[in-house]
């Protein structure tokens, strides 16, 4: 049975946490005596202490455990206990591990395709991000097999395990009032976010979420993006940085990934892997979900401990837009790969944001005029 013929016989093409209910059931395959006892290790790029998107990692984990009755078990390792957190794609893809939870635009760098698979800049929101992973377009192609196609030379498999939703636009020292505030400021910034910044000046640099705090503390940087408000305030950054912007226009709906070494994902029974494909679903949406429930109330609590909250310039934000248009035909030109799937995602959102226009920001722009009118 293909991964799409199980999907739609459990019923959970696009499904979320809910999806666990529709997995074979763990008596069954308790009972099979069949199905063998693995254990697998999976390294993470991210500190226990960020239980949001740490966490995603677990809650996958404890999905296949449970529709498995415990035959199956993935133990997860926190960013450092195995490997560095942005070596976790690269100790799957040898074999250190047999799978990990990252950000595969940590990866860029050796190719820019990795950053398709998370978020580049100017690109689609959560939602979309789904419908374009899950669920073919016109061309009968989807964004996940194209993605995995490219994986699969990496000798990797990969599938979207968690979402943060649009992130913030970082902390920075000093206010950021126009692009010449941004020339020479050295900022840590993930993913190609990072290229398209530095043609505003930035001095871009890649530091794993550990280690950003004691940077900014130090001077070593003077701004850093990491997530948004639950994550921020747990890191403590508005404890050495004042200035809190928004958007993050470099993330506006990243996915994380469960990227799995190909051999092994290759020697596991159909059953688990049906089971561990349909438990990062379930782990996808339950991200996103904890993280609307979250960073509402911890920017609240950050605006009362003293940050200042600020927009990104319609200056700032057109020529954000402008940089990552010519570094995107700039790829397109060399990589073929890249283009093939940019090309695929860009067709993709420019049909999708004429109905998110036309629906979701006509319905959430009432609402959101009414409650500043104080009518709800």
């Amino acid at each position: 049975m293909d991964r799409r013929d199980f999907l739609r016989k459990v019923g959970v093409a696009g499904a979320g946490a809910a999806a666990a209910t529709a997995l074979p059931s763990a008596a069954a395959i308790a009972q099979d005596t069949d199905m063998p006892e693995i254990t697998w290790r999976c390294t993470s790029s991210f500190p226990k202490a960020l239980d949001t998107i740490y966490g995603a990692a677990e809650t996958m984990a404890k999905f296949v455990s449970d529709a498995t009755g415990g035959k199956f078990k993935i133990q997860v390792f926190s960013a450092g206990e195995i490997v560095p957190g942005l070596q976790a794609a690269d100790a799957a893809s040898q074999g250190t591990v047999e799978l990990c939870h990252t950000a595969s635009y940590y990866y860029w760098g050796k190719d820019p395709v990795y950053a398709l698979g998370t978020a580049i800049p100017f690109g689609l929101n959560a939602r979309l991000q789904n419908a374009w992973y899950y669920y073919p377009t016109t061309d009968g192609v989807s964004g996940i097999d194209l993605l995995n196609e490219f994986f699969a030379t990496e000798g990797l498999i990969s599938f979207p395990c968690g979402n943060t939703g649009v992130q913030m636009g970082g902390w920075y020292r000093k206010e950021i009032n126009s692009l010449q505030d941004l020339d020479g400021l050295k900022m840590r910034i993930g993913g190609m976010g990072g290229k398209i910044i530095e043609k505003l000046g930035v001095v871009p640099q890649q530091i794993a979420g550990g280690d950003i705090y004691a940077a900014l503390e130090k001077g070593t940087i003077d701004a850093t993006e990491w997530v948004g408000p639950y994550d921020d305030a747990k890191l403590g950054f508005n404890k050495v940085a004042q200035y809190y912007y928004y958007p993050g226009w470099w993330e506006g709906g990243p996915v994380l990934n469960t990227m799995i070494n190909l051999d092994k994902w290759n020697e596991l029974p159909d059953a688990y892997k049906a089971v561990l494909e349909v438990a990062c679903r379930a782990a996808n949406t339950d991200m996103m979900a904890n993280y609307d429930a979250k960073n509402p109330t911890a920017l609240k609590q950050l605006l009362e401990d003293g940050a200042q909250l600020r927009p990104f310039s319609q200056e700032i934000l057109e020529a954000a837009y402008q940089a990552a248009k010519e570094t995107y035909e700039e790829i397109s030109a060399e990589n073929a790969t890249f283009k093939k799937i940019y090309d695929h995602q860009l067709a993709f959102k420019k049909d999708a944001y004429l109905w998110m226009q036309l629906g979701e920001n006509t319905y959430d722009t009432f609402l959101m005029i009414q409650q500043r009118n104080n009518a709800l």
